[in-house]
């Protein structure tokens, strides 16, 4: 039997860019899987939730589990590799702070429901058929999971030991984690595993963002041609850099594109979208209302902007009596 570390991997509600960053370590898997076992990886290999359930509880020594919790089955699975594990790491946005799953959070349970399987124009069931969580038919009983009423970080669930954060993370954040796992050189438990400064301290255009921003309006992309070497702020861009943590090596900004602010906060921020909209409010040159109406259209979503990964961890947010 092998002695080497047991670590495992698994993917919830996510759109499986994570998944896909683990192979983007590309030779450095290699260093991965020659240093570790993997019990669990779905998405690759073939293993069983009866292998896991038949684990000694603490045998795997690190599980990096992505994406949020919607269903009965993600909530059933991440209490189970709480159980097995020593370390239970959220990989990723969704699994750190809601991700792009929570923006669901804007809408009820029923409203979803009601859209995807009645309203939505591509649809067609003039029986209103929706799916159940069990199905009985000719003495064989077919069961699906439980839609939860709202999208939750991991750790809103079960505790999290450590956190690895990004859309996808990159490769880099990875083998560092790994490597700290398996050398026993480990942060305080509940830490970031990326640095705990503002992006706009990486930012490669720093030397160019304004001491003081006055902006008139705020424009999005897709309606300028964006100057690759000034402030994506100063060109009147929603840049979430000033309220989210660096570490992911600025991979929007050299793409000439905006932060949209899947690294989070750091840990001096304690609601992510609450700081960025404080901090863009302050830039707005506008006094009266019709140059607030102004700069306002700039930005039509703004709880798709300023909450696009982390709507889940919102301060603002209704209260909720069950999840079931």
């Amino acid at each position: 039997m092998s002695t080497k570390p047991k670590i495992a991997f698994y993917w919830c509600a996510s759109c499986g860019g994570c998944e896909e960053s683990v192979v983007d370590l590309a030779e450095d898997i290699l260093m991965v899987l020659d240093a570790v076992d993997i019990v669990l990886w779905p998405v690759a290999l073939d293993f069983k939730k009866k292998d896991v359930e038949a684990m000694p509880d603490k045998s795997i020594v690190a599980t990096l589990l992505n994406g949020a919790i919607r269903s009965s089955e993600q909530e059933e699975m991440a209490r189970l590799l709480r159980r097995k594990s020593q370390y239970l790491i959220a990989y990723g946005s969704c699994a750190h702070t809601g991700g792009i799953p929570a923006l669901a959070n804007q809408f009820s349970r029923e409203q979803i429901m009601k859209y995807v399987y009645e309203d939505a124009p591509t649809v067609a069931n003039e029986n209103k058929t929706r799916p159940v969580t069990e199905f009985k038919d000719n003495g064989r009983t077919a069961t699906l999971p439980e839609f939860r009423k709202v999208v939750r970080a991991l750790d809103q669930v079960v505790e999290v030991d450590y956190y690895i954060p990004g859309c996808p993370p990159t490769s880099k954040l990875l083998k560092e984690a790994v490597l700290a796992l398996l050398s026993g050189k480990l942060p305080p438990k509940g830490s970031v595993l990326a640095p705990d400064i503002a992006l706009c301290e990486q930012c490669p255009r720093v030397d160019s963002k304004p001491q003081d921003l006055s902006l008139t309006e705020f424009k999005r992309p897709h309606q300028v041609i964006i100057d690759p070497d000034k402030c994506l702020l100063a060109q009147g861009l929603a840049c979430m850099g000033p309220a989210t943590r660096g570490g992911c090596e600025a991979r929007c900004i050299t793409g000439n594109m905006p932060c949209t602010g899947c690294f989070g906060p750091t840990s001096r921020i304690r609601d992510h979208g609450a700081k960025i909209l404080s901090y863009m409010a302050s830039t707005a040159a506008g006094k009266d209302d019709k140059e607030i109406e102004k700069i306002l259209a700039g930005i039509p979503d703004p709880v798709g902007t300023f909450y696009r990964y982390g709507l889940a961890k919102c301060m603002l947010r209704g209260k909720v009596t069950s999840h079931e």
